[in-house]
């Protein structure tokens, strides 16, 4: 990531010091609040127990070879680097055409349905997704299917037809391409709409944006997808074909996930408040009152991996972890529990 550069003014005053380097930024990242649950560094372990947890199941490998040596890597990952860095990543996922003329609608309280669905009949592929999804377990509310756009809107409401939306939009971005990403991008998918509930449910205790958050949950997961590809697409170019170890992948996830989601923020256009969340996840403020997007991650991944009977964070630490009441975090696991069950019976 790039650092920040100061001018230091005067020829003939002694500089100071640097300051140390700031913390790699992981997937999930303690604040540290003045009075912590528990000190920081048990927090920062139980941090990177639940990643490594979640990038096992993800990468479906164990522990010892996700920490593997990272044999011919170092030109992969500082050429990763630059990419992100200069904005040259070429599997940046564009903007959905569709995407701005649905961001006025959603954003305009005095519209009305019948704009709303004219707008998203008039992308028949769109039209599908959002059918699909509006009737998967993520978002159906009752046992009835919903048949038509104008039907979801009226059922879900603005703010359940506008996540409807956002993950419609990116589903088609996390499809795999091919045999190899099948699994991943499967797994990937079904992590970030977990991710993505789990914010929303968090951020209706805050009183918060509940759909920008969860637009914001599902960007980690489709920022994965994007640094597997591009990684694999530099490893062909620099081994004549070679592919990225599961070692090296996890690295790059870890090192540049929340890069990758800035960028798909700002290659899309989302609003400042947009990046502010991911900023305020990837970089959490000590004694700040409330991290619903962090929150929201702990959580979705918790329980996404309990679903799947994966090593996981032991119960008994997960309120350590969160800035959450013990009634709040059981009501969120209650709700995503519901979810994943109805997902396995589906």
């Amino acid at each position: 990531m790039p650092g920040f550069f100061s001018w230091i003014a005067g020829f003939f005053t002694t500089a100071k010091p640097s300051p140390p380097p700031a913390p790699e930024a992981r997937l999930f990242n303690s604040a540290s609040p003045s009075e912590p649950k528990t000190p920081a560094d048990g927090n920062q372990s139980l941090m990177l127990l639940l990643e490594e947890n979640l990038f096992c199941w993800l990468l479906d490998t164990g522990p010892a070879r996700l920490r593997g040596e990272l044999s011919h890597s170092d030109r992969a990952l500082q050429e990763l680097e630059h990419r992100l860095t200069n904005n040259k990543v070429e599997e940046l996922p564009r903007q959905p055409m569709t995407l701005p003329m649905l961001m006025r609608a959603l954003s305009d309280d005095s519209g009305d349905r019948q704009k709303l669905s004219q707008i998203i009949l008039g992308d028949p592929s769109l039209t599908d997704q959002i059918l699909q999804i509006a009737n998967s377990p993520y978002f159906r509310t009752g046992d009835h299917t919903i048949e038509s756009v104008d039907q979801a809107v009226f059922i879900l409401g603005i703010d359940g037809i506008r996540n409807v939306v956002a993950a419609a939009v990116m589903r088609p971005l996390m499809t795999a391409r091919n045999s190899r990403e099948a699994q991943f991008a499967k797994r990937a998918w079904r992590w970030g709409l977990t991710c993505a509930r789990a914010s929303e449910f968090i951020a209706k205790f805050h009183g918060e944006d509940t759909s920008a958050y969860f637009t914001v949950g599902l960007l980690p997961a489709l920022s994965y997808i994007t640094i597997l590809r591009e990684l694999q697409r530099i490893c062909r170019a620099q081994r004549g074909g070679g592919e990225p170890d599961v070692a090296l992948i996890r690295t790059a996830l870890a090192r540049y996930q929340w890069v990758a989601s800035q960028l798909i923020a700002s290659e899309w256009g989302l609003p400042p408040k947009y990046h502010a969340y991911l900023m305020s996840a990837e970089r959490p403020v000590p004694d700040q009152e409330q991290t619903t997007l962090a929150d929201g991650m702990v959580i979705g991944s918790r329980e996404v991996l309990r679903h799947a009977n994966q090593r996981n964070l032991p119960e008994e630490d997960l309120d350590k972890l969160v800035r959450l009441t013990p009634e709040q975090t059981g009501r969120v696991r209650a709700a995503l529990k519901a979810v994943l069950s109805e997902t396995a019976r589906g």
